[in-house]
């Protein structure tokens, strides 16, 4: 990188790129590997669980009452009692058995993200990498919103006079992400915005055509037809959010751990392979212009910490792992066909399916659920919305491996 520059997004100190604190956590992004970011994520998400462990257990803090008081309201035979949240060291090991398997996916490790972050790309990449990752953006938060409604007072739960309650704080958590993502929230009625003041709220698709502002995408550009493996991965998010062929739990651990856990890791790899092109390429982008990829790197470890927390509410039965992991697996799956269809379209080059990979035998799909709906998905939608929809819509193969 050149000597003697700066801007708002990245200073030369002593010959070593550093980013400003308000871009993101880690000032010395640019001078790490991929691997090691992703490296770093997990180390950052294990402490700041770890801390919310030990909060729980700490009879003085709110999180220790809140739970203490639920638990004052049933009786001792009440299967509450036995989630992992209050056996000794057992939300410990659940939170590490279960980051372990969702960070150590390859989909964290796509050729995708690892050629971006390392700036091998010209303009016109990185602009038809925004348009069609756009596509991504606008239909994430829908999946989110879909699971709120998946919790409700009349599902079945055997924890009695909790059912509600718990339902509720699960509620809560998936709540505080739809308006995280939809840029709203007010609990005050003197803090109320009026109705225009709601129709303009800052929401992350708002942020997003900042990007296309320093990217020089007029409006008229910016909205384009999904390619089909984005379309896929956009479906499947859906199918695992709100089908009935998904339980709640499974729904949850989509729109939570692994949809949640993976993104602070490969947003920092965009951010900083946008910083490090714009820095190269003279181009004049600001932290407004890249404000979506920051706030999702910030945001969402929060968000990655409060999901787990819900999750555990509703780990009551034997093999609730094994559902766990297997909407994580099938999530990661969708994601992972999404950015290699990607990698072909913005560079023109080959790039290797999850099928193709050597995949570990821990990730491949135990049953064909989401094939099947995916499959009749795909009849439903508007073909203009997919390049070339009509085929896409009667196509029969799908981007996952399955165990047998």
């Amino acid at each position: 990188m050149r000597q003697g520059r700066s801007n708002e997004l990245l200073s030369i100190i002593d010959g070593r790129p550093v980013l400003s604190e308000a871009v993101h956590p880690m000032s010395n992004l640019l001078e790490l590997s991929a691997e090691e970011v992703l490296s770093a994520f997990r180390e950052s998400q294990s402490r700041d669980f770890a801390e919310v462990v030990d909060q729980v257990q700490q009879p003085d803090s709110p999180l220790h009452r809140l739970f203490a008081e639920m638990r004052a309201g049933v009786p001792a035979d009440n299967p509450f009692h036995e989630l992992p949240l209050f056996r000794q060291g057992a939300l410990r090991r659940l939170f590490f058995d279960l980051h372990e398997h969702v960070m150590s996916h390859p989909v964290w490790r796509h050729p995708f993200f690892v050629r971006v972050f390392d700036g091998r790309f010209d303009r016109t990449q990185a602009t038809e990498f925004a348009l069609q990752y756009f596509n991504q953006i606008k239909n994430t938060r829908q999946c989110v919103a879909l699971a709120v409604g998946r919790f409700h007072g009349l599902m079945p739960m055997p924890f009695g006079p909790l059912n509600e309650r718990i339902s509720e704080l699960t509620q809560i958590i998936l709540a505080q992400l739809v308006a995280d993502e939809y840029g709203v929230g007010s609990h005050e009625l003197a803090d109320y915005p009026a109705v225009d003041g709601i129709l303009a709220a800052r929401t992350h698709i708002r942020m997003y055509r900042q990007l296309f502002e320093g990217l020089g995408v007029p409006p008229g550009r910016q909205d384009v037809a999904m390619l089909p493996g984005i379309a896929d991965n956009v479906l499947t998010q859906r199918l695992l959010a709100a089908s009935p062929a998904f339980s709640p739990l499974e729904a949850l651990s989509s729109v939570g751990l692994g949809m949640e856990w993976g993104v602070p890791e490969f947003f920092s790899l965009l951010l900083g392979g946008l910083i490090r092109f714009a820095w190269r390429a003279d181009l004049a982008l600001t932290p407004r212009h890249l404000e979506v990829f920051i706030a999702h790197v910030r945001f969402d470890v929060i968000h990655a910490v409060a999901v787990m927390l819900g999750t555990t509410l509703h780990m009551e039965r034997e093999g609730d792992v094994d559902a766990v992991k297997g909407a994580c697996n099938t999530l990661m799956a969708g994601r992972y066909g999404m950015m290699s269809e990607l990698y072909r379209h913005v560079f023109g080059e080959p790039c290797a399916s999850l099928a193709d990979i050597g995949l570990e035998a821990r990730y491949a799909l135990r049953d064909r659920r989401i094939a099947e709906e995916l499959i009749k998905a795909r009849r439903n939608i508007d073909p203009s919305r997919v390049v070339g929809g009509e085929a896409y819509a009667e196509k029969q193969d799908v981007p996952f491996v399955f165990l047998c």
